[in-house]
């Protein structure tokens, strides 16, 4: 049975190649691979097993020999499996770490002694001076590098660095955070960054329709009570994203980022009741306004 098992093998393994060649189109890569892994694992059992054998193969013959020169069982028990003498624990750590037992000491007597007290010729184990050593050096060098050639930040300068990084890891992930505003999420902000970068946009973008100061020129008049579209935040935002093309209104989502938009919105809103020189007539439909108080005053400061 052991025979054909290895002869069953030997086929497979002659086999296999001219398969792979002659129908390589049938099997995919990934098949091929676990294919060649399995073979290779079922190899290396093969050999475990072979070695596994071989060595029972050696005890058994080493049984019959010791059985031939006239060994009783007990014998030959005792050649395979010969007893094994564990040393003491106190043994193998001293070993460990070069250090001499106690039962030694009377022989490290140094023979001069002073006033009754003797030495014992025991000194420092060679790894604990190496360790001492070390240190030392590891202080030299830690000297040199951080206060001497200054190479490296020490500890207040790397909790700077890390500050500083966390600043800016902060400030992109805001950034990050408000271009997701839409018409739906923005809100009414007094922020004056936000009301500068919005002044900003809208001198750029707004200024050609409405006015320097929002007071309406072919666009209409920004600062009043009436809105044609709305005049809630939300309806600032979404007016200026999406455009009104019927009226000359563009579309500015492409040109502006979420957050540009928002902060132009609020800058307008900024800007309600504040009474510009040549305010176009108003147009639409009077809303309560949504600003909260002292926005206005701000507003007035920024076009000063």
């Amino acid at each position: 049975m052991r025979y054909r098992l290895i002869l069953t093998i030997v086929l497979i393994a002659l086999i296999h190649p001219a398969f792979a060649v002659d129908d390589h189109s049938m099997l995919s890569a990934d098949l091929q691979n676990y294919i060649g892994y399995g073979a290779i694992v079922f190899t290396l059992l093969l050999l475990v097993v072979a070695m596994l054998f071989l060595l029972r193969t050696v005890k058994l013959l080493t049984r019959i020999v010791l059985k031939y020169e006239g060994k009783t069982e007990e014998e030959i028990a005792a050649e395979l499996q010969p007893a094994r003498t564990k040393k003491p624990k106190g043994e193998v750590w001293n070993k460990l770490l070069s250090l001499r037992p106690l039962s030694e000491e009377k022989d490290m007597l140094i023979e001069h002694q002073y006033d009754g007290i003797q030495e014992l010729d025991n000194p420092t184990p060679a790894w604990f001076m190496y360790l001492f050593y070390s240190t030392i050096v590891f202080a030299v060098v830690y000297l040199l590098i951080y206060h001497v050639f200054s190479a490296a930040p020490l500890q207040y300068d790397e909790y700077k660095n890390e500050v500083a990084q966390a600043d800016i890891a902060k400030k992109e992930f805001l950034s990050k955070q408000a271009n997701r505003v839409d018409e739906n999420s923005v809100k009414l902000v007094t922020d004056p960054a936000a009301l500068t970068s919005g002044q900003m946009v809208f001198k750029q973008s707004c200024v050609p329709c409405h006015g320097d100061h929002a007071e309406g020129k072919v666009g209409p008049n920004l600062t009043d009570d009436y809105w044609l579209h709305g005049g809630k935040i939300n309806d600032v935002f979404k007016t200026i994203k999406y455009g009104v093309l019927t009226k000359g209104m563009p579309t500015w989502e492409k040109q502006l980022s979420a957050k540009q938009i928002a902060d132009v919105s609020n800058y307008i809103k900024s800007l309600h009741d504040t009474h510009p020189l040549n305010a176009k007539e108003p147009q639409g439909t009077k809303e309560e306004d949504d600003a909260k108080p002292g926005k206005k005053n701000m507003a007035s400061a920024m076009i000063k």
